[in-house]
């Protein structure tokens, strides 16, 4: 089966928009999401989507509460966990689900999974640990690296695939960069945003 993997999508309409038409073209069965709603709204959006979503959450998502409700109206194809993380088993496949990377390698190693999906630091990765894939699969949003992306997972080969929306568009501006640097603000100098 194959599985599309978003994250981060940080409340960028316009490319959660694109993404999921450029995944209804595939024969993508489920889309699991990383984390980062941020505002109530995008899932307003994922619960419309011809896809079932399965979400878990991350450290930007808003009124989780109305997040939640939207989730839980009548023909929503959107399942929000409880949780930052979540183990999912599909066609014999044990996958750790988590938003933060700092543990993402932690449960590679323990040899207990065939693939760890994680988000948050925006950053495309595509790693082994033994025969456990680590993925993440960059950013919705192009909040942090102006670009857009999202990966497709299959479950025979335990691999997946990392693609580059086309179209999108990102607030990484240079006049973005330039008030960021005025308020002294530097990505990747809090710890959980270290790259792994």
């Amino acid at each position: 089966m194959k599985i599309a993997i978003i994250s981060d999508i940080h409340d960028n309409a316009h490319n959660i928009v694109l993404t999921l038409k450029e995944i209804y073209k595939t024969d993508v069965k489920q889309i699991y999401f990383l984390g980062d709603f941020v505002g109530a709204g995008i899932s307003r959006i994922l619960l419309t989507s011809t896809i079932p979503i399965y979400a878990i959450w991350g450290n930007n998502d808003g009124d989780r509460s109305l997040i939640t409700r939207f989730s839980l109206e009548e023909g929503s194809n959107l399942t929000v966990g409880f949780d930052t993380y979540d183990v999912v088993e599909i066609d014999k496949r044990k996958i750790f689900l988590t938003h933060y990377p700092l543990i993402a390698n932690t449960i590679a190693k323990s040899g207990e999974f065939d693939a760890v999906f994680y988000g948050h630091d925006h950053l495309k990765s595509h790693n082994r640990i033994g025969d456990c894939l680590v993925l993440n699969p960059g950013e919705v949003g192009a909040y942090k690296t102006g670009i857009a992306s999202y990966a497709i997972y299959d479950t025979k080969t335990n691999d997946a695939k990392i693609i580059e929306l086309k179209n999108a568009i990102t607030t990484n501006t240079p006049e973005a960069k330039k008030k960021f640097k005025e308020i002294q603000f530097e990505w990747n100098s809090l710890k959980s945003h270290k790259k792994i």
